[in-house]
């Protein structure tokens, strides 16, 4: 349940203060009339200018076409994608039997 403060009720506090031209600082000012005697509101964006035929800067130097690729040698690059498997493979059983031997080796040392 919600209870309401001591003090005022209205919106007083929130209220716009006064200006200088004695417009209500309750009151929003009123909208300005369009040029078209369209509906007032928002007039919408400026009109844009299309910039001028060539206004671009010269271009003196032309890129170079893109070269060719050299191609390749698919039965070449699975062979050394394999020989690289197994050295990996090769690297990773090596840790594991070293890290196996430490670890039988600290539980020796820990039961005895």
């Amino acid at each position: 349940m919600t209870t309401s403060r001591p003090g005022p009720t209205s919106d007083e506090p929130w209220r716009r203060p006064e200006t200088d031209d004695g417009a209500a600082s309750g009151e929003p000012t009123p909208p300005r009339p369009t040029p078209g005697g369209g509906p007032v509101g928002y007039p919408g964006p400026p009109p844009t200018v299309a910039p001028p035929t060539g206004w671009r800067p010269p271009v003196h130097l032309q890129a170079n076409p893109p070269r060719q690729l050299p191609p390749q040698d698919m039965i070449a690059l699975d062979a050394q994608e394999q020989r690289a498997q197994r050295v990996t493979w090769g690297v990773g059983a090596v840790a594991g039997v070293i890290l196996v031997a430490l670890v039988c080796l600290l539980c020796t040392r820990a039961l005895f």
